[in-house]
């Protein structure tokens, strides 16, 4: 049972003066409660913004490690049933793309912005690439295409100018060359050809396709993706 509020202890709170004797009594001006006040608010909204980047860092997890566990529990027990995995190799630990000051070819910014829960394709080709990033750029973009209402949170960054030929969806991100970022994608001087990357919407680069990848398998694990924001 809660104590009943009196008329006298009401008046007190309310009353000519109230705020002013509390803030007197608290040793802090009004306009030093409102700086707290604001400091308060501005580290309660940086809080939840890295609790949500924890977050989908563990659904992603969760997304791709729980079917395998619970495929590897069954055949255990000897029931073998078909293996639920992803496509694109699952980065660990994975590559944090924030801090990095991108720029788009036309040297505007380019921002993560992860509010707007946007998945980025990224190529990284070397310079002189032609017939083979061609036929990729039209590859990502039937990808894209096939994405239907879920296209516009996808991007495909591109590094560098993409050759003659090359296909330009309205998903198309050029970016300058970065070295730092290059220096951050795991084995992207792959002898064997190009690969290509899957940046989550926070800037964290999570699965990478070797070269010669199917792109119906980087369509199937995106659309995974998708559906958890």
């Amino acid at each position: 049972m809660t104590d009943p509020v009196t008329p006298n202890s009401g008046a007190g709170a309310s009353g000519p003066g109230g705020a002013g004797a509390a803030s007197r009594e608290s040793g802090a001006t009004p306009r030093e409660s409102g700086a707290a006040s604001a400091g308060s608010a501005l580290d309660s909204g940086s809080n939840r913004q890295r609790n949500r980047n924890r977050l989908v860092l563990v659904l992603i997890a969760a997304f791709f490690f729980v079917p395998m566990l619970i495929a590897g529990i069954m055949r255990f027990t000897d029931q073998h049933p078909a293996v639920t995995r992803q496509h694109g190799e699952l980065l660990d630990p994975k590559p944090d793309l924030r801090a990095l000051q991108l720029r788009g070819a036309d040297g505007a910014p380019y921002a993560w912005n992860p509010q707007a829960r946007v998945w980025r394709i990224l190529v990284a080709p070397q310079p002189g690439c032609a017939r083979l990033c061609v036929r990729l750029s039209r590859q990502l973009d039937t990808v894209w295409q096939l994405f239907g209402k879920d296209a516009d949170h996808v991007e495909v960054l591109w590094l560098g100018e993409p050759p003659a030929g090359a296909a330009r969806p309205a998903s198309l991100r050029v970016l300058e060359r970065s070295p730092e970022l290059l220096a951050r994608l795991p084995r992207v001087d792959d002898p064997a050809g190009l690969p290509v990357y899957v940046i989550d919407p926070n800037g964290f680069v999570i699965l990478r396709y070797p070269p010669g990848f199917d792109p119906g398998g980087l369509r199937a694990d995106l659309a995974k993706l998708l559906k958890l924001m």
